[in-house]
C-alpha cells in the first residue's frame, strides 16, 4: 500500500511544460541589418513591429517583419543596435548587434567608430562618408546571400528544439526505468519474505 501511495504521489507531481522558445537573430545583409523573430516550433513572427534602440536606450527606428518573420533595418550610425519585439503571451524577443558589427556593415573602420563614440560622448557630431559597391550590386549580393542562408537558420533552430525534446524525453524515460527497477526489487523482496 505504501508503494502504491508513493507511485500515485509521483504521478501527480507537476512536470515541466514543453514550451516553445523565442528565436531572435540579427546579421549583416549588405548595407543593412537583417534579422528574424519567431518561435522554435517553426512559427515565425509575421507582420510584427520591431523597435530599434541605441546604446543609450533611446529609440532610433522601427521596422516590421515580413511573411517569413524577417526584417531589414538600415543603420544610420555605427553604434550598437538592440532590436525588440513584443510577440504576445509574455514572449519578448530582444537581440543586439554590437557597434563594431554595425560599423562593418556601414564600411566604417573600428578607429572611426571609437572617434564617433568619443565625439558623441563629448557632444560633437561627425559625418563619415565611405566609398563602396554600388547600391544595385550590394542589394543583389545581399539578396542572394539571404536566400541561401534562410533555410539553414531554420534547420538549425529546428535541430536545437528537437535535441531539447529528445533530452527531456530521455530523462523522463530514465526516471521511469529507475522506478520500474525499484518496484521490481521491492516485489522480489516481498516474494522472498
Amino acid at each position: 500500500m505504501k508503494h502504491l501511495c508513493l507511485a500515485l504521489a509521483l504521478l501527480c507531481t507537476p512536470l515541466p511544460a514543453l514550451a516553445h522558445k523565442v528565436i531572435a537573430g540579427v546579421f549583416p545583409a549588405g548595407d543593412a541589418i537583417e534579422g528574424e523573430f519567431g518561435f522554435s516550433n517553426g512559427d515565425m513572427a509575421v507582420a510584427q513591429e520591431v523597435i530599434v534602440f541605441g546604446p543609450d536606450g533611446a529609440e532610433i527606428g522601427r521596422t516590421i517583419t515580413d511573411g517569413d518573420g524577417f526584417f531589414l533595418f538600415t543603420p544610420q550610425q555605427p553604434v550598437a543596435h538592440t532590436f525588440r519585439a513584443d510577440m504576445g503571451a509574455g514572449h519578448v524577443a530582444e537581440v543586439t548587434m554590437p557597434a563594431k558589427d554595425v560599423a562593418k556593415i556601414m564600411g566604417v573602420a573600428a578607429e572611426l567608430v571609437e572617434a564617433v563614440a568619443n565625439d558623441t560622448a563629448t557632444g560633437n557630431s561627425a559625418t563619415i562618408t565611405v566609398a563602396s559597391l554600388s547600391d544595385k550590386e550590394r542589394l543583389a549580393i545581399a539578396e542572394a546571400v539571404r536566400d541561401e542562408i534562410r533555410p539553414l537558420r531554420r534547420e538549425i533552430a529546428a535541430y536545437r528544439e528537437k535535441n531539447d525534446l529528445q533530452s527531456i524525453l530521455g530523462g523522463i524515460g530514465y526516471i521511469v526505468g529507475l522506478f520500474g527497477l525499484g518496484f521490481y526489487i521491492a516485489a522480489r523482496r516481498k516474494m522472498d519474505s
